[in-house]
């Protein structure tokens, strides 16, 4: 027991991490059973896994797991992970049974991708209806079709952004700066919507060679060496006044696209390279500008909840 307890688990896509935690009364010895039958303990199982540096003597393990697939389809009985974070990782088919389970917090789900069954209820319906409740703007981006919609969505959420704005101001440097619950800073949220726009608009929309900002920030599951080569500075510390006006330059860059965007241009398949790490794909000129607005309502409700806490303090 204990071996996971706060522990950071940052797995490759298609890890699936299975929990099955039974009372403390039931708690087995960490042992996983390999396809043959073999009894092995978890020390052996784990080690060699990519980048692990999991495991010392009698098993104690480090504070982070990155880019393993070492535990898809596992199961952990009488294990303690309590306090662990799972964050980049594919948790789809992941089972909690008879597990102690307060305070347990997902965040980013959005109500939107796959199913969340809670003791045979499904929940996903209710958590996006809930959400689209508080945040109306959701239902909006996702009901717009033509030119015009586009032009009046990204107004209201300059607006927002604007509030959002005013609500940040009120707060000290440093808090602008801190991080609540591991997740980004009020700065740092601002560096992630540069790269977006940077990459739905700056590269697809106007096949832009090089449209990366060195301030900009790719996703957590981006590649540093990735990062790198478009001339992203991902340990750099702008303040806050500095991401405010290129986040207002890149939102300035947006309303131009907008402003002569067209029925048949929001048609326009673009293929090409979003982020060299990302490959090629084809998008239509309409998908890349929702998705620019997409990102702008969710991390705006991040934000906005981060903030009312830091408000607090």
């Amino acid at each position: 027991m204990g071996k996971f307890r706060g522990q950071r688990i940052a797995c490759d896509r298609g890890a699936v991490v299975r929990v099955v935690v039974p009372p403390a009364h039931h708690a087995q010895p960490l042992v996983n059973h390999a396809a043959d039958g073999r009894a092995t303990s978890i020390r052996a199982w784990v080690e060699g896994a990519a980048e692990g540096r999991l495991i010392r003597q009698y098993g104690a393990m480090a504070e982070e797991f990155t880019n393993t697939d070492a535990f898809r389809g596992a199961s952990f009985r009488g294990t303690d992970l309590s306090g662990a974070t799972f964050r980049d990782c594919d948790l789809r088919q992941v089972r909690i049974v008879s597990s102690e389970v307060a305070e347990l917090r997902v965040s980013g789900f959005g109500g939107r991708v796959g199913t969340v069954v809670i003791d045979d209820v499904d929940v996903t319906a209710f958590v996006g209806a809930e959400l689209d409740r508080r945040y109306p703007e959701r239902v909006q981006v996702r009901a717009i079709r033509k030119a015009d919609d586009y032009r009046e969505m990204w107004a209201i959420l300059e607006r927002l952004w604007s509030d959002t704005l005013a609500h940040a101001e009120l707060l000290s440097e440093t808090a602008r700066q801190e991080r609540v619950d591991g997740e980004w800073s009020f700065v740092e949220t601002l560096r992630h919507l540069v790269f977006a726009i940077d990459v739905w608009v700056g590269r697809m929309l106007l096949a832009k060679e090089t449209p990366y900002h060195r301030l900009g920030l790719p996703p957590t599951d981006y590649p540093a060496a990735g990062a790198a080569e478009l001339g992203i500075d991902l340990d750099a510390r702008p303040s806050y006044g500095e991401m405010v006006a290129l986040h207002a330059d890149r939102r300035a860059q947006t309303r131009n696209v907008l402003d002569t965007l067209t029925d048949a241009e929001m048609e326009r398949i673009i293929t090409a390279a979003p982020a060299p790490a990302w490959g090629v794909e084809s998008h239509s000129a309409g998908d890349c500008l929702r998705w620019v607005m997409e990102e702008h309502c969710e991390h705006r409700r991040f934000a906005e909840r981060d903030l009312a806490l830091l408000h607090t303090r």
